[in-house]
């Protein structure tokens, strides 16, 4: 039995026997369907110019129609030129996907007509796309193509009116398509997030959802175990990958009870609606024939392999290090996978341990992953909140850190006092060294000059004393509990321990 269809069973199940008999019909009903799911995602890419002109690529810039030319207002008479950048920057993202790079390659004209499409078509490629094949988080991806963005509408709802910004009109445009072998809304954002990852490591793109600079469209169908469905739904109008995730689930749900009640799934566009947290029917699907592709005359087809600096080889020479890459090289330092992650989402983390670790032992570099994740994140996190207009890389230098991770492995201080002494000396800007000597922290193991603690906090509780030598072995806990908050932290346990042992037999 399929893991997704037994997984399905199992919560049927359960909603039997917990009495929530309509919820029990309905994960039933999913466990005698299976969903196919295939991504459609658009990245605008970082480039100084748009895609066909030399206007402005700017996606911060706020006032409208600033970017803009006659090329890209589509003037008659008008030649479009390539952006070898943009070009550039789809062969490298396919050369980290393990993709298979064109040789030949064109563009065509997409034609449709919608006013935020100045042209009445958009240069686009059909048949020959720059990169073919490849994968991703266990997915298997179609293709890639390039492809000029549209303008962006803008709807007035206390007017009704409707205009247009034409700067983002001819910016470069990357699509990407996967075979449709995605099994789970959650198996879906997952590979959403690791494109998204991979084109910030590429710099490629900031693939920024909530700016439109990443836009993932989700096609949705349901059948029987076994069986393929041609009536699939594309789903359109997402800005997160949770709402991606939640539109999925419920286009799964809604067409599996669709198909229980008999009824047909039309093959149609769909939005989904965040606040009512629901797909609505937007217009029947187009198929490619609708669109009337055929090759720009304007633009020459390009043979890559005769262009310098855009073969195969050209393209593995610029790549960094992988996302996978360095995430599998944390995990082998003993990083745990949920930090490595976290280094990779915030490149300024990743970028810091690598350089407290430069040639650390493993029982170092996992020390200082933790520090790093638990309470130099949290560090961070507070000095931004305290200043919205915070950039700095980070509060502390990575020399000074590497010295309180030394000082934590030769236990010159104690775990817990060593995050206290990382505050302080980001707060007094000293070092970890003379913070702990200054405020007195570093551990002391001395049985001499720990004895007076020892006996102080014997003598002032007296009756967990007499538990211990009743019998009672956690109150001898309690009593090196109250000898280290005395010593703020500074005190050798082991040493604490024993002495404590001594004066209560």
């Amino acid at each position: 039995m399929p893991a997704y269809t037994e997984l399905l069973v199992k919560v049927a199940l359960l909603c039997t026997y917990t009495g929530v008999y309509r919820s029990a019909r309905i994960c039933a009903s999913m466990a005698a369907y299976e969903p196919t799911i295939g991504l459609e995602i658009h990245a605008e890419l970082r480039t100084q110019t748009k895609m066909f002109c030399s206007s402005k690529n700017d996606p911060d810039e706020t006032r409208p129609n600033v970017n803009i030319c006659p090329v890209c207002l589509a003037h008659p008479g008008t030649l479009p030129v390539i952006n070898g950048e943009a070009v550039r920057h789809v062969l490298r993202v396919g050369t980290a996907l393990g993709s298979t790079l064109a040789d030949y390659t064109e563009f065509d004209r997409k034609n449709y007509f919608y006013p935020d499409l100045p042209k009445g078509y958009q240069l686009s490629q059909y048949e020959f796309p720059l990169v073919s094949g490849g994968e991703l988080a266990g997915v298997q991806i179609t293709r890639i193509h390039l492809e000029e963005d549209t303008a962006s509408s803008m709807h007035d709802e206390s007017t009704g009116e409707t205009t247009i910004d034409y700067n983002r009109a001819g910016v470069p445009l990357m699509e990407l398509v996967t075979e449709p072998v995605i099994k789970s809304a959650e198996q879906a954002g997952e590979f959403a997030r690791e494109l998204q990852l991979l084109l910030r490591t590429l710099g490629v793109s900031e693939a920024n959802m909530e700016k439109g600079e990443m836009r993932v469209e989700a096609n949705v169908s349901v059948a029987r175990p076994g069986e393929r469905s041609a009536a699939y739904v594309e789903l359109k109008n997402i800005n997160s990958f949770n709402a991606m995730e939640r539109a999925v689930r419920y286009e799964i749900l809604r067409q599996t009870e669709a198909l229980e009640r008999g009824e047909v799934i039309v093959k149609e566009t769909r939005g989904w609606d965040d606040t009512k947290q629901a797909t609505f029917a937007q217009r029947i699907k187009e198929s490619g024939a609708d669109y009337r592709y055929f090759p720009d005359p304007d633009l020459p087809s390009l043979r890559l392999s005769e262009i310098e600096g855009m073969t195969a080889a050209s393209m593995r020479a610029t790549l960094p290090e992988l996302p996978q890459e360095r995430r599998a090289r944390y995990i082998a330092m003993g990083v745990k996978p949920e930090d490595a992650d976290a280094f990779l989402k915030d490149e300024r983390f990743g970028v810091f341990f690598d350089e407290v670790c430069a040639g650390q032992h493993s029982k170092r570099a996992v020390l200082a992953s933790n520090y790093i994740a638990n309470d130099l994140v949290k560090i961070v996190r507070d000095i931004e909140s305290r200043d919205s207009v915070y950039s700095a890389g980070m509060p502390i230098s990575a020399g000074d850190f590497r010295t309180l991770i030394e000082m934590l492995a030769a236990q010159k201080v104690s775990s817990r006092v060593a995050k206290d002494v990382l505050r302080m000396s980001i707060d007094e800007g000293k070092s970890p060294i003379e913070v702990a000597q200054e405020h007195d922290l570093l551990i002391k193991s001395d049985a001499a000059a720990l004895q007076g603690v020892v006996d102080s906090v014997v003598s002032h509780n007296t009756s967990v004393a007499d538990e211990y030598r009743a019998g009672k072995a956690a109150a001898l806990e309690y009593l090196l509990g109250q000898c280290m908050k005395e010593l703020r932290g500074a005190g050798d346990p082991l040493v604490l321990r024993e002495l404590l042992k001594q004066a209560l037999s």
